[in-house]
């Protein structure tokens, strides 16, 4: 069998990639190819939901381009689609003095980025979210929340709708060159392609070996652990609530988010995970645990991160720990608010220096390429994410 093009990955970006690739050339005969059972399984559906804004990305940076793009493709997608899309706005909260300076440079580079923003008082702070406390907060108004997993799934019907085929239970096993195209092994099959775009997150280092790039970077799975709020405190709060994120660090801290479903979460945190893949708290896969462990690069990461490395770990141990990240700035969550809720596990890319990769990375050999890093806000800016590489091999 021939196919034009193979889209490893049936997450978010893979399917806005082959919609895409179907949107502009309809005769294109393309395979999406997922080794899970269905789509959205892994990061796309297990993250926040947020729409993000772009308030933290580096001026010029693939993230804030992708970002800012993708907040309006993916609210015009979802008006067509009826799929769900609130704009709740998100508040960055200061509770101290160091969160106070760090909130005035995010808003400068809020502005730089184009994102609109208000400065709040602890009054104005107090009138919209009375269960909120802090010495002054940053109000986002345009960050939404919406449902990522029913996107990629609409995406995919596109796809099919356009003649594609979307295998699901169908690993890429093997990819080789034949020629002018290549011979890939998806599932039990052969078949015949003429490009490979891999869109595999948590295993895009394995993946991009298998196609003949060396990634550079190594996968490192950080586990982020959710609560979720009882219904009782669904109106708690009606925006997103964010503490001020370290800058030195990719994560965004342990936030209340409204969710698309009516429910409130509290997270995520993030630790180091030995497992890519299992969601289970102190789940280990040999193989991912052996990855991990024995790569020097992440060694080098926590000795440059000490304090944040012990924080982390003690919310994941201590539930009081974790409360008190959240009772920081909403002190009117109490221990037994606290309900587990689901884990997601996050492909961070490492360099072996220990240097974080903090942008989208993309590969390209020949007709294979491989996105080997594509951190928050891949799902937000997916679309512009698969234009781009669109314009790249097309």
């Amino acid at each position: 069998m021939k196919h034009d093009y193979l889209i490893i990955g049936a997450g978010i970006v893979g399917a806005a990639l082959a919609a895409e690739i179907a949107r502009r050339k309809p005769a294109a005969r393309i395979l999406v190819a997922e080794k899970e059972a269905g789509a959205a399984l892994h990061q796309t559906g297990r993250n926040s939901g947020v729409v993000h804004s772009g308030v933290y990305y580096t001026p010029g940076s693939l993230k804030t381009r992708f970002c800012r793009a993708g907040m309006d493709t993916t609210k015009a997608f979802c008006t067509a689609r009826g799929i769900g899309y609130e704009e709740r706005g998100k508040l960055l909260v200061a509770t101290n003095a160091q969160e106070e300076s760090n909130l005035g440079k995010l808003e400068e580079r809020a502005a730089l980025n184009g994102v609109h923003t208000e400065r709040l008082e602890i009054a104005d702070l107090q009138r919209l979210e009375p269960a909120i406390t802090g010495r002054a907060a940053l109000r986002i108004p345009a960050t939404a929340i919406t449902d990522f997993a029913g996107i990629t799934r609409a995406l995919l019907g596109d796809v099919e709708d356009a003649g594609g085929t979307v295998r699901f239970n169908a690993p890429v096993r093997a990819v080789r060159r034949a020629g002018d195209s290549y011979e890939a092994v998806v599932g039990t099959d052969t078949v015949s392609v003429g490009q490979v775009i891999a869109c595999s997150g948590l295993s895009s280092d394995r993946v991009a070996r298998m196609l003949g790039i060396d990634p550079g970077v190594r996968i490192l799975p950080f586990r982020g652990e959710y609560f979720v709020l009882p219904a009782a405190l669904n109106t708690i709060v009606h925006h997103l609530i964010y503490p001020v994120p370290n800058p030195a660090l990719p994560f965004l801290g342990v936030h209340l988010t409204p969710m698309i479903n009516g429910t409130i979460t509290v997270g995520p945190n993030a630790v180091l995970a030995l497992a890519r893949e299992n969601y289970a708290r102190f789940s280990v896969d040999p193989r991912d645990a052996i990855d991990a462990l024995g790569f020097p690069g992440l060694w080098r990461m926590l000795a440059k991160h000490p304090r944040a490395t012990v924080s982390e770990l003690k919310g994941s141990i201590f539930k009081r720990a974790y409360l008190r990240a959240v009772q920081k700035y909403c002190p009117a969550v109490r221990l037994e608010d606290l309900a587990t809720y689901r884990s997601a596990n996050r492909a961070q890319a490492v360099r072996p220096d220990g240097t974080l990769v903090d942008d989208f990375l993309i590969e390209r050999i020949g007709g294979v390429t491989a996105i080997l890093n594509a951190p928050s806000p891949a799902a937000t800016g997916a679309m512009p994410i698969a234009a781009k590489i669109a314009d790249d091999i097309l």
